[in-house]
């Protein structure tokens, strides 16, 4: 077998023939595009442009001629679970993007489909491998800032938007769009079940009637609370992500630069015992107490964003071959990926649009 992988893809609008066509790009030695296909058949004969894959109109002409090994399904959002089962009906492997399904309803037919089609169905969650998120875990699970028990995480910008992406009746809506990616990189941060689950949304300034602004906060077992904002209404930035341990924080600007502080190892980092007797220490007094201003030792600076195994967005390709040819463990499950369709489901329910337009 070829160590090539001939891959088709299917909807060529942005994420199509940017994003994955941009990143296949970087593998000629581990894919070959073969094939596309968009309704806008002038999307279709662009890609051919580039890199001579064969244009086609619509999936059934794709499946019906195309030697693809491969599908990645980047059609609209509604329509991902239609196409995928008919891919894998053909013999054919998927990637799908995200979101993977529009309801908790469907991604449970992609769960059958799953089991049904050992090894032929991929969930593209490809922000779990972001060069900020992976250098963030690794920096957690050295032990540097203690027990983490609160998590920010953040993508605001300000969109004046008019596609399909804004509105309702074609499952549009930040929920769906972003929303999948810091939510997946939330239940892996909070590394326990979501017990509570809180949610508000808004329409700001975006064209249509689909939430451009939403927060969600997600409560799990072990206590940790995660709070997860997404907009295009904020004409100012935050952080990705902000870590909140026992012994310090991570403040992650970007994907390039994190700041820290967090206590020096030899400090113990807990109180002595408490009591009522104890005075407040007023300026100038002797202090008392391990976690007093005189005794606490701080490590603090920046750090470029290096995680060790050089993993970033632009990854996922190479780990998916990894997988397919080299036998190697995908690292999205099924029920993770299905995890994030219910828990987006769930907070819709939770929260009725406040519209600002």
């Amino acid at each position: 077998m070829s160590e090539q992988i001939k891959i088709a893809i299917l909807g060529l609008g942005r994420a199509g023939l940017n994003m994955h066509y941009s990143e296949l790009s970087l593998y000629p030695e581990l894919y070959q595009i073969v094939g596309g296909a968009d309704p806008l058949f002038n999307r279709a004969e662009e890609l051919h442009t580039r890199c001579g894959a064969k244009a086609y109109h619509s999936l059934e002409e794709l499946l019906a001629d195309s030697d693809a090994e491969l599908v990645a399904v980047c059609s609209r959002s509604a329509d991902h679970l239609k196409h995928t089962l008919q891919i894998l009906e053909a013999g054919k492997m998927a990637l799908v993007e995200k979101p993977i399904a529009v309801s908790y309803a469907e991604a449970l037919e992609l769960g059958k489909a799953h089991d049904q089609y050992p090894g032929k169905l991929f969930f593209r969650h490809n922000r779990r491998f972001e060069a900020g998120f992976s250098f963030l875990r690794e920096l957690i699970a050295a032990g540097h800032i203690g027990e983490v028990f609160e998590i920010k995480l953040r993508r605001l910008s300000y969109q004046l938007r008019n596609d399909w992406q804004v509105l309702q009746d074609c499952q549009g809506g930040q929920m769906n769009n972003w929303g999948p990616h810091l939510i997946d990189q939330a239940l892996q941060l909070l590394e326990s079940p979501v017990k509570d689950i809180w949610c508000d949304r808004k329409h700001v300034v975006a064209a249509g009637d689909a939430e451009d602004h939403f927060r969600i906060m997600l409560r799990a077992e072990n206590g940790r609370l995660a709070d997860i904002q997404i907009s295009g209404a904020c004409s100012t930035p935050e952080p990705y992500f902000s870590v909140y341990g026992t012994r310090g924080s991570i403040i992650c600007k970007d994907d390039e630069e994190l700041s820290y502080r967090w206590l020096a190892p030899e400090i113990a980092g807990k109180s002595c015992t408490a009591s009522k007797d104890t005075p407040a220490i007023l300026p100038g007094e002797p202090s008392a107490g391990s976690m007093s201003s005189g005794t606490v030792k701080w490590r603090w600076g920046t750090m470029m964003v290096e995680p060790k195994d050089n993993l970033s967005t632009k990854s996922f390709y190479k780990i998916l071959h990894d997988s397919i040819r080299g036998g190697k463990k995908f690292p999205v499950t099924c029920a993770e990926a299905l995890e994030v369709v219910r828990i987006t489901e769930e907070a819709k329910k939770l929260s009725e649009i406040k519209h600002y337009c």
